[in-house]
């Protein structure tokens, strides 16, 4: 570690692979450490602001346990009961907290074309370090705990490895884009093989397939996008169901004049999920996978309509390793780039 002190975190793809891995092999000895017991003390009296839009389970105990063990504290802040709700501007909220600690993480994630721009205006005038827990374009911290598992089940060298990101179905409105533009933008470049599976309708941002599409052609990977959820899953090393809404829709919510159309659009959102209920990680599908290839999740997933319970809590699963990783890529991202500021 040494090398990304003072770096903001807001996208995977503002790092190289060779900082990515800088990052993963940090993130590797914090997790021996704290299985040995070994204390982590890296940064002893630091303060880390946690801006959470949207609800957190994992992401946000992994910050505030992570920093707890890095001998820091967090503060854990809501826009309701902060100025934000009231109009203070990125720009301010960004000089006034990048002031009074050495860190600030954001999860803002619900609004098409929002919360990562929100993001880069609080860097932009931060002295301190900015960390994305999940915006409208990316997951990074979710990614890397992704990618951090993959190699600890297949090994470090995962190239020619095929992950399958696909949708799944889920009764509820809309979910973030975030988590399956995040796994198309990082796996190309880590040497994976990549299938985006969905049904019509439910495409990703232009610009991040595009943009995935151009790091598999530089990586020598694959990148293919298929409507069909049983041909992604053909001969793959790694499955990843998850939902997520339609974009277009999500956008056209924001800008909706009143409640009689919120409550429009959020109904035909969910009628057309209600097409694709097939959509399902089932055990059936998983022997349409390579014979060892396992489960994964960001996690919560809606049992029943993602995948099946035999499936999530089987022996291809690696959920919970997968979650368990959040905590030590959260502790390494803050250990790399928050550090002791000169007053």
């Amino acid at each position: 570690m040494g090398t990304l002190i003072g770096r903001d975190f807001i996208e995977t793809r503002d790092f190289s692979v060779a900082e990515i891995d800088e990052l993963l092999a940090a993130a590797t000895e914090l997790k021996a450490d704290f299985h040995s017991g070994k204390a982590t003390l890296r940064l002893p009296n630091q303060t880390i602001f946690l801006i959470f839009f949207d609800k957190s389970t994992r992401t946000r105990n992994a910050f505030e346990a992570g920093i707890t063990q890095l001998g820091g504290h967090a503060h854990f802040l809501e826009p309701a009961s902060l100025q934000i709700s009231h109009g203070e501007t990125a720009r301010d909220t960004g000089i006034i907290l990048g002031q009074m600690g050495h860190g600030i993480a954001i999860r803002h994630d619900l609004i098409p074309g929002m919360g990562n721009s929100y993001m880069r205006q609080v860097a932009e005038h931060s002295p301190v370090p900015v960390i994305n827990m999940q915006c409208d374009i990316d997951h990074p911290t979710q990614t890397l705990a992704d990618i951090m598992t993959i190699r600890e089940h297949f090994g470090q060298n995962v190239r020619g490895k095929k992950i399958a990101v696909t949708w799944g179905f889920a009764p509820s409105y809309a979910k973030p884009l975030s988590v399956p533009q995040g796994l198309i933008s990082l796996m190309p470049r880590m040497g994976l093989d990549v299938v985006l599976a969905h049904p019509p309708g439910y495409d990703l941002m232009p610009d991040v397939v595009a943009q995935a599409k151009e790091s598999a052609k530089e990586a020598g990977v694959k990148f293919e996008v298929t409507d069909s959820m049983d041909a992604a899953f053909e001969g793959a090393d790694i499955v990843y169901p998850k939902s997520w809404g339609v974009c277009d829709l999500m956008t056209k919510k924001c800008d909706a004049a009143d409640q009689k159309e919120i409550d429009a659009i959020e109904k035909e959102c969910l009628a057309m999920n209600a097409k694709h209920k097939d959509w399902i990680c089932d055990a059936r599908r998983m022997k349409l996978a390579a014979k060892d290839a396992v489960y994964m999740h960001c996690l919560p997933a809606d049992r029943g309509c993602e995948v099946t319970d035999e499936v999530i809590d089987g022996p291809q699963s690696i959920v919970f390793q997968e979650a368990e990783n959040r905590l030590h890529t959260a502790k390494a991202i803050m250990a790399s780039m928050m550090r002791e500021r000169p007053f």
